[in-house]
């Protein structure tokens, strides 16, 4: 799960799917593109949004997206088209270009959408992400489980 800072969009997203599957047989991380908050736990409105729906994320910190990830991790959500793009110029092969999506597509497929970034707004956008969140985590994790 990636977006820009690791702060807002991605930790949600992180805390949603895995609260969705078996942590013996996934492993869920989330990262940013940018390097402005490495090492921070997750906006107090993320943790409090996640909280309100029964999932911790406080021991989460933000960390960047390397091009190690792409060995790493066999499917890359972006939450927007900018990480998307971001994302798409750490790639080493197609393969790796390959595991990289937009979140949205999940519940929107082709429709490009992005996520919106809840950082400047208020509380009600943190509400509003992890609804869209949750139902893309829905369909990412009802697909995991199918093939397992």
């Amino acid at each position: 799960m990636v977006c820009l800072g690791n702060i807002c969009r991605s930790p949600l997203a992180e805390g949603i799917l895995k609260s969705k599957l078996n942590p013996e047989q996934y492993l869920v991380s989330s990262s940013g593109t940018s390097n402005y908050h490495i090492g921070n736990k997750p906006d107090i409105r993320s943790i409090q949004t996640a909280k309100a729906h029964g999932i911790d994320i406080t021991d989460q910190r933000a960390a960047q997206f390397k091009s190690d990830d792409f060995q790493i991790y066999d499917f890359i959500y972006a939450m927007d088209n900018s990480n998307y793009e971001n994302i798409i110029k750490l790639a080493n092969t197609q393969e790796d270009k390959n595991k990289v999506k937009l979140i949205l597509n999940e519940t929107h497929p082709n429709k490009g959408f992005d996520v919106p970034d809840p950082y400047y707004g208020g509380d009600q956008g943190f509400e509003e992400v992890f609804q869209m969140l949750d139902e893309a985590c829905n369909v990412i994790a009802s697909r995991l489980e199918k093939k397992n």
